[in-house]
């Protein structure tokens, strides 16, 4: 009995720690950007917006995938209106929504 009740619970904190992994695990790419895009807990933002919430589709976003500090923009977003915490530059968080965001433009 003992030994099924480890082993059940190994595979609940398994589970658990593959549904708390980051969205944006592994390589940045415009379909991970759209995914983030829409997510509702980007940044560990919990007051239920994403920012499709403010730009559906992208719209308005359009030039701004030509901006020098994108990065800054996007982070500016999140810790404001998202309530998130800023993604780290170099993460495959932020390389994905630049990503996505100069897709709009094209």
């Amino acid at each position: 009995m003992k030994t099924k009740t480890i082993a059940l619970l190994a595979v609940c904190v398994t589970v658990a720690l593959m549904a708390a992994a980051p969205l944006g695990a592994g390589e940045s790419s415009i379909e991970q950007g759209k995914e983030l895009f829409s997510a509702k807990t980007l940044g560990g933002s919990t007051n239920e917006t994403s920012c499709s919430s403010c730009h559906p589709g992208g719209k308005g976003l359009e030039k701004a995938g030509k901006k020098s500090n994108l990065g800054d923009m996007i982070n500016r977003c999140i810790a404001g209106p998202l309530g998130g915490q800023r993604l780290e530059e170099a993460s495959p968080e932020m390389g994905s929504l630049k990503m996505y965001i100069e897709s709009l433009g094209k």
